[in-house]
């Protein structure tokens, strides 16, 4: 008889080990992003036909520049050691402003739609911006903690506009503006996706190719040795707070545009969801450490999320839920990823 030769499967044995260290290594690289990216597009696609539709991707895309440009923000204040909790202020504020003045101009002047416009949002980016001035103060030269600052300036800011309003959305806006910066578009691309780009292009250049940017990143890293080495910290500090509120104002003109008219309550949860999107994207908690073009799939993630959320029915209450779990996990993975990139004595 013949002898049986049976299977080497010692060679198999040591694909799991390897398969694991090169996720590990990816976690490690390019942090949790893609892989819950992954995991959102295949539960969302097997869920809803709708979910990879090019009229759904779309729509996603228009929804999700708000996000974008308000983490956009958030990663400035993130990047230097801090954080941002006004920015939803932010939004209500400049929306106030901004549709207040427009109504007041457009009531006096039915002609001078375009003045109104260009009025009502010079008011509503220096209210917002002046939001960001009383953070960066706050924080760079009284040397106040991040959170008791923007905290306090969330519920002052909310209470300004609901003091402006009685409660009450401001309506009365040219409808051109409506038109043209909520659903017109050039060349075929929404405007609101074209003020995004913009606005991301701008973000990149100055992280990547300018000296504010490298000092950003420096002071988030050590702030005393940034310090020591010439860089003025409370400047820093004071730029980023501040070009925080002017990108969350930018989004809060969009936003105003989108629904018409101006709104107190815009930007509830814009901080949980900017802050989760950074997170998400990489950015450290510690600071010193967050690149642009991840923030923005990061608020695209989350939008994405939503996005597929509402297509599969989950109820508002929920989402919130799972939004909160989003934050939670991403959170817990720059712990480990930190513990991975620098290992504990």
């Amino acid at each position: 008889m013949s002898a049986v030769l049976k299977p080497d499967y010692t060679h198999y044995s040591h694909l799991p080990r390897r398969l694991w260290q090169l996720l590990v290594r990816a976690f490690v690289r390019v942090g949790v992003l893609p892989f819950m990216l992954v995991i959102a597009i295949v539960v969302f696609s097997l869920a809803s036909d709708q979910f990879l539709s090019v009229q759904n991707l779309t729509n996603l895309m228009r929804q999700a520049v708000y996000l974008i440009l308000v983490s956009m923000g958030q990663m400035l204040a993130l990047v230097t050691g801090g954080f941002d909790l006004s920015v939803g202020t932010v939004l209500a504020i400049t929306s106030v402003v901004s549709a207040s003045v427009m109504s007041s101009v457009i009531q006096a002047s039915p002609d001078a739609a375009w003045i109104a416009i260009a009025a009502g949002c010079g008011a509503g980016v220096l209210a917002g911006t002046l939001i960001g001035v009383v953070n960066g103060l706050g924080v760079a030269v009284v040397g106040v903690s991040p959170f008791i600052v923007t905290l306090g300036m969330q519920s002052v800011g909310f209470g300004i506009a609901l003091f402006l309003t009685g409660g009450v959305p401001v309506s009365g806006l040219p409808s051109v503006f409506s038109d043209y910066f909520g659903f017109g578009s050039v060349f075929g691309i929404s405007v609101p996706i074209l003020v995004t780009v913009v606005c991301v292009t701008g973000m990149t250049v100055l992280m990547n190719r300018t000296v504010i940017g490298r000092h950003l990143l420096a002071v988030g890293g050590n702030a005393r040795a940034a310090t020591l080495s010439g860089i003025s910290t409370r400047k820093v500090l004071l730029i980023a707070y501040l070009l925080c509120a002017t990108l969350a104002s930018v989004s809060g003109l969009l936003l105003t545009a989108r629904v018409g008219t101006g709104e107190a309550n815009l930007g509830g949860t814009i901080a949980l969801e900017s802050i989760a999107a950074c997170v998400i994207a990489g950015v450290s908690l510690r600071g010193g450490m967050g690149r642009v073009e991840n923030v923005v799939l990061g608020a695209l993630f989350i939008g994405l999320v939503q996005n597929g959320m509402n297509l599969t029915n989950v109820g508002s209450y929920l989402q919130m839920v799972v939004l909160g779990g989003l934050l939670i996990i991403a959170v817990v993975a720059d712990q480990l990823r930190h513990r991975l990139l620098v290992p504990e004595d």
